[in-house]
């Protein structure tokens, strides 16, 4: 299992030293007033994302800043919204197990299949609510999804029974779940949301077993 990448800002500290004149002709308490707000503090550079420049700001400022700032990007919201798309066919290609496995072993990898998948949709659907993405869900070519099944291969699992069925959906399964662990991959990499990240790493963890189990069948 990939492990979880934590977001980090490294943050540099330049002081900027200043030399200030005794220029109080009278010694009086404004001019010690004026001086102490004409005197800075110590300047914080705060290196920028990619394409961005860095930010200079007090150390007030500073400390007040996330340093594991996880708003979600671009990445995290092709990823739920993807996935969802994706656990969807499995769904349907589980659902068929029930009357058409022969292997009381097939049935059972295919209840379990769809008894984790059906929550994470539920999920990330979530996720997708709370910040704002449902609303600005696209429709997704299943041909650039990774391990998705295609038409024909689905019309070939429906009409398949028993040993036929069995090989069939593992076979389709096994390239399905690969397809998932790629793209969870690829969220850890260029995602940000660390919600999403943790999603992400379940289903690394969760369909690689399932893989492995599905292999020794």
């Amino acid at each position: 299992m990939l492990n979880r990448r934590t977001p980090a800002v490294t943050v540099f500290l330049t002081a900027a030293v200043l030399a200030l004149g005794a220029c109080d002709s009278g010694g009086s308490d404004a001019g010690s007033e004026t001086a102490e707000k004409a005197a800075p503090g110590p300047s914080v550079i705060a290196p920028g994302k990619p394409g961005e420049t860095a930010a200079t700001m007090s150390a007030e400022d500073a400390a007040k800043k996330r340093t594991d700032d996880d708003s979600p990007n671009s990445a995290d919201f092709t990823y739920t919204q993807m996935m969802i798309t994706h656990h969807g066919q499995a769904l349907k290609m589980t659902g068929l197990a029930p009357k058409r496995a022969d292997s009381a072993k097939v049935k059972r990898l295919a209840d379990r299949i769809a008894a984790a998948q059906r929550p994470e949709i539920g999920a990330m659907k979530g996720w997708l609510k709370n910040h704002g993405g449902a609303k600005k869900q696209q429709g997704h070519d299943h041909g650039t999804m990774p391990g998705m099944a295609t038409e024909g291969q689905l019309k070939q699992l429906r009409a398949a029974q028993g040993k036929t069925f069995d090989e069939l959906f593992l076979k389709l399964m096994i390239t399905h779940h690969n397809g998932a662990i790629t793209m969870a991959t690829e969220a850890l990499t260029d995602g940000n949301n660390i919600q999403v990240e943790e999603m992400a790493n379940d289903v690394i963890a969760q369909q690689t077993a399932e893989i492995g189990r599905m292999r020794k069948m």
